[in-house]
């Protein structure tokens, strides 16, 4: 059983840990990423090595993957713990609400078994831009976590080759939609800060939070395939008020001019974050 400031949480019957490399363990590190996955073999050899660049150790909790997931993570080196679900969940409203309780377990793992100062919480279709352990460490004392300023990649007529496995994907795509979302990505080991039943990928308990740093995020612009995938996910695995109508309205419509919301895209850079228009921080 594992216990934080928010909730209590306790392996289930269709979950084991499985141990990466040993020798992370038991260690105090400055900066450890923890991540939630489910089939992101395509994707996943570039992002533990980008990872590698700037943590010290990563854990991960595997959702029931139906691919080579799971065995990428456990042979990379910077990959201390995994935890392994192996039975999907079906039902929508409880996998909504099982991520607080996923990620919690993670915190709390990594708290007891790879002590850091900070935390990085990323999805493996994200790249933060910049020197991030030289920004972390150089922010004040009483800031206790860091939102990053995210903006969507898009497939666009003249740049709409399907990414593949032997590619990086820092800086993959030419265009990005100007909506930008403040997604809680770092915070510092401190009592108090968890995640409780039914929160997301932002735990509570922060009293001093900074925004800064930019992340560039390619879940709609890996291939064309791969999008009317998504569409897809999301009509079937979640809510359809407000997640499956508008993914199933998006079918057919990879390609972009201009982003989801109607705006013009623009080149990485000075004049997107200029054009920036500010969106739900929920990703």
């Amino acid at each position: 059983m594992v216990e934080d400031g928010a909730g209590t949480w306790s392996l289930r019957d269709s979950e084991r840990v499985i141990a990466g490399n040993a020798a992370l363990l038991g260690r105090t590190h400055q900066l450890v990423a923890m991540t939630r996955v489910r089939n992101e073999a395509l994707i996943l050899p570039d992002t533990l090595d980008y990872l590698s660049s700037h943590v010290d150790a990563i854990i991960a909790y595997d959702d029931a993957s139906t691919d080579e997931t799971v065995d990428m993570l456990r042979a990379h080196p910077k990959v201390a713990l995994i935890v392994a679900n192996q039975a999907w969940e079906r039902d929508v409203d409880a996998r909504k609400r099982a991520e607080g309780r996923h990620r919690g377990l993670l915190l709390e793992m990594a708290r007891a078994q790879v002590p850091h100062d900070w935390m990085f919480c990323f999805d493996p279709d994200e790249r933060v831009t910049g020197d991030v352990r030289r920004h972390l460490y150089g922010l004040d004392a009483d800031c206790d976590a860091l939102r990053v300023r995210l903006f969507d990649a898009y497939l666009t007529p003249e740049d709409q080759a399907p990414y593949t496995s032997d590619q990086e994907l820092l800086g993959f795509r030419k265009y990005y939609g100007p909506e930008q979302r403040d997604i809680l990505m770092f915070w510092r080991n401190r009592e108090g800060i968890g995640f409780a039943q039914g929160d997301g990928r932002t735990p509570r308990g922060m009293t001093a939070v900074k925004t800064d740093l930019y992340c560039q995020h390619y879940g709609k612009s890996l291939s064309v395939a791969h999008w009317e995938e998504t569409c897809d996910y999301y009509v079937q695995h979640f809510p359809y008020e407000t997640y499956g109508a508008k993914w199933e309205a998006r079918k057919g419509k990879a390609v972009h001019i201009e982003s989801d919301f109607g705006n013009p895209l623009h080149e990485w850079g000075e004049a997107l974050f200029a054009q920036a228009v500010a969106m739900p921080s929920q990703k």
